[in-house]
C-alpha cells in the first residue's frame, strides 16, 4: 500500500455561496453532495462513486473584507502534524491555524509556504490507537484529482520548502522558452508538478486537476453553470486534454480527461518535453 505521507489526502473549497457551487461542481465534475454540517458551521462533502473526495466551506464575510476570494485547499498527509508545522516555521513558512484535532477522526493545521501559497497538514486519528494506513485512489480515477500544480512565484526556492518539508523527489524536468517545469513524485509516483509563474498571473496557488471522463462535454458544463474557461482545452502527453477554469464564485480548478471524438477545434499536442508552456497563455496555438 502507497504511503500517504507528503500525498495530498483531501481538498476543501472555501466559497461565498454554497448553493450554487454544489450545484456547479455537481454538474460539471458529476460528484454527489451530502450535507455534513454542524451548528453554526456549514459543510458539504463531494463524493465520486460513493467515495469522499472533497469538502466544501463558507467564506467567512470578514475574509472577504481582507481580499480573500474564493479558493480550494490541499490537505498533506503528514506523519507528525506538531512537527511539521514547527518545520513549516523553520523553513520560513506561516502556521495560520495551529495544529487542531476534530476527536476520533483527524488533525490538520493550515499553513502557508514562503511565497504565502496556502496548503494544509492532515493527520487520520483512530481513537487513540495505531491508524491503519488508507488506501489512496489512483491518480486516473473519474471524480478524484489527477494531478496538482504549484503555480510558484519562484518555483526553485518553493521545491526547497516543499522537498524538505514532504519528502518529496525530482521527476522529469522539461526546460523550454517559458522556463523549467518540475515534476514531483511522493511515495514512489508521480503527483504534480510546479514552475515559476508567468507576470500575468498576479499571485501564485496550487492548481488542482480534477479528472473527467469527457473534457469537451464538462467544458459546455462549466460555461452553462457560469464559469469560464481560462485556459483550453489543450491536448497533452497520454491521448488527454487539460483545462483551466473559474467557478461562478471565482475559485481557480482544472479538469483533465480525454476529448470527445467529435469535437471541434484545433489543440495542439504537446511532446513530453513541452508541458509548461501552456499553462496559462504562456505558448499559443499557431492559428492564433
Amino acid at each position: 500500500m502507497v504511503s500517504s505521507h507528503g500525498r495530498f489526502l483531501w481538498y476543501e473549497l472555501a466559497t461565498t455561496d454554497m448553493a450554487a457551487a454544489r450545484a456547479f461542481y455537481a454538474d460539471v465534475v458529476g460528484w454527489g453532495a451530502l450535507d455534513a454540517s454542524r451548528p453554526g458551521a456549514p459543510y458539504t462533502l463531494f463524493t465520486a462513486a460513493g467515495t469522499s473526495v472533497a469538502g466544501m466551506t463558507e467564506l467567512p464575510k470578514d475574509a472577504t473584507k481582507i481580499g480573500l476570494r474564493p479558493r480550494w485547499l490541499g490537505y498533506v498527509g503528514v506523519d507528525d502534524v506538531d512537527a511539521t508545522a514547527q518545520r513549516i516555521k523553520d523553513l520560513g513558512g506561516t502556521v495560520h491555524l495551529p495544529p487542531t484535532e476534530v476527536p476520533n477522526v483527524s488533525q490538520f493545521s493550515i499553513a502557508a509556504d514562503p511565497q504565502r501559497v496556502m496548503f494544509a497538514l492532515f493527520k487520520w486519528l483512530d481513537n487513540g490507537r495505531q491508524p491503519e494506513p488508507r488506501p489512496l485512489p489512483e491518480l486516473h480515477t473519474p471524480g478524484h484529482v489527477g494531478w496538482h500544480e504549484l503555480v510558484a512565484t519562484d518555483w526553485e526556492k518553493a521545491w526547497h520548502f516543499y522537498g524538505e518539508l514532504f519528502g518529496w523527489r525530482q521527476t522529469e524536468t522539461d526546460v523550454g522558452p517559458a522556463g523549467p517545469y518540475q515534476s514531483f513524485s511522493a511515495g514512489g509516483e508521480t503527483i504534480g508538478g510546479m514552475f515559476t509563474k508567468p507576470l500575468t498571473v498576479v499571485d501564485p496557488f496550487w492548481l488542482f486537476y480534477f479528472n473527467v471522463e469527457d473534457v469537451d462535454a464538462a467544458l459546455k458544463r462549466v460555461k452553462v453553470g457560469g464559469g469560464k474557461a481560462i485556459e483550453g482545452p489543450v491536448e497533452v502527453v497520454g491521448g488527454k486534454c487539460i483545462m483551466h477554469c473559474t467557478d461562478p464564485q471565482g475559485a481557480i480548478f482544472a479538469l483533465i480527461g480525454k476529448r470527445s471524438q467529435d469535437a471541434i477545434g484545433y489543440f495542439e499536442r504537446l511532446t513530453v518535453r513541452e508541458p509548461a508552456r501552456v499553462r496559462f497563455g504562456l505558448r499559443k496555438r499557431p492559428d492564433e
